[in-house]
Order: structure tokens, then C-alpha cells, then sequence
């Protein structure tokens, strides 16, 4: 038996509750790249560096020249400057 109804609500009423602390912890870390100029860019950066292993989310702010990159615990800084310039664009420090 489900708790939907044919009209697509639930039917219990119930509320759920995440407990913060069950959540896995991550960190973001924000890193200055060169290079990047456009969408093909901010393409090329996000998917390079989310290859990456522990890595679970990556903004590009190509105007600002930022990568932001969340993880469960800080990147490899040597793993991520590589995908980064493989890339085609230079990685040049924390920001």
C-alpha cells in the first residue's frame, strides 16, 4: 500500500527529520584559475576536476577566474592542479 494518493500527495502526514550530524561533512575550497574565458571553459574545468576522487561538487565563476570545489575532506592540491591543466588552464593557488 502506498501513502501517495492518485493525486500525487502524501496521505500520512508524516514529517522527516535529517539529523545534521548523520550527514557526511565536506569541505570547500576555494582555487584562483587562469585562463578561463567562456562556458566551453567553465565546461571543461567542471568536469575535469569533478573526475577527481572524493570530489561531490564544483562551481565555476569564470568572470572572477574562481573554482570552488567541495569534497569530504580537502583535495589532493597536486591531483587537482594536474586535471586543471590538462585541461587547458592554470590552477594558481587557493583564494
Amino acid at each position: 500500500m502506498s501513502c501517495c494518493s492518485t493525486d500525487g500527495t502524501c496521505s500520512t502526514g508524516a514529517t522527516v527529520t535529517v539529523d545534521p550530524a548523520a550527514l557526511p561533512a565536506t569541505v570547500s575550497t576555494v582555487y584562483a584559475v587562469a585562463g578561463m574565458t567562456c562556458g566551453h571553459c567553465e565546461r571543461a574545468v567542471t568536469e575535469a576536476v569533478s573526475a577527481l576522487p572524493g570530489v561531490t561538487a564544483v562551481q565555476v565563476d569564470v568572470a572572477a577566474g574562481l573554482v570552488t570545489v567541495s569534497a569530504g575532506a580537502a583535495p589532493d592540491e597536486e591531483a587537482l592542479r594536474a586535471a586543471v591543466d590538462d585541461a587547458g588552464y592554470e590552477l594558481t593557488g587557493r583564494a
